[in-house]
């Protein structure tokens, strides 16, 4: 696992609710725990301050559940768990963000991009050295 995530971090930030939603669809997981599965998955090392907001987030939205989980040779944790709620939410919320790539990479979604691009290197400064050869 990688300290620096895969993706740009506005990219995490927008799909963090959903990431940890997904790493909870096989059962439930404590936040360190989540913590290393988002890591394995390109979120880069996450730290509490940006993980345990999303939880609560999510447990007050009613999309997870948690239960307090005595420790049998150290300090007890919380684990995490997808309500049928947040299931419903992570199937219904990956459906729009499968539309949203599609509409991103479909010819349409690409020439928006290719102009954008385009507009955007249009408004750089540019340069009146010459390049001697």
């Amino acid at each position: 696992m990688s300290d620096d995530p895969r993706w740009p971090a506005p990219w995490v930030r927008a799909a963090l609710d959903l990431a940890i939603l997904g790493s909870l669809i096989d059962g439930p997981l404590h936040g360190y725990a989540l913590a290393q599965t988002l890591g394995e998955r390109g979120f880069g090392r996450l730290r509490g301050g940006s993980l345990y907001p999303v939880l609560s987030r999510l447990e007050e939205s009613g999309l997870v559940s948690t239960t307090w989980v005595e420790g049998e040779s150290g300090p007890g944790r919380k684990d995490y768990e997808l309500t049928p709620d947040g299931r419903a939410h992570l199937r219904d919320a990956l459906a729009d963000w499968a539309d949203l790539t599609t509409e991103l990479t479909t010819p349409v979604g690409l020439a928006i991009a290719h102009n954008a691009t385009a507009k955007s290197a249009s408004h750089r400064p540019r340069t009146t050295e010459r390049v001697s050869r």
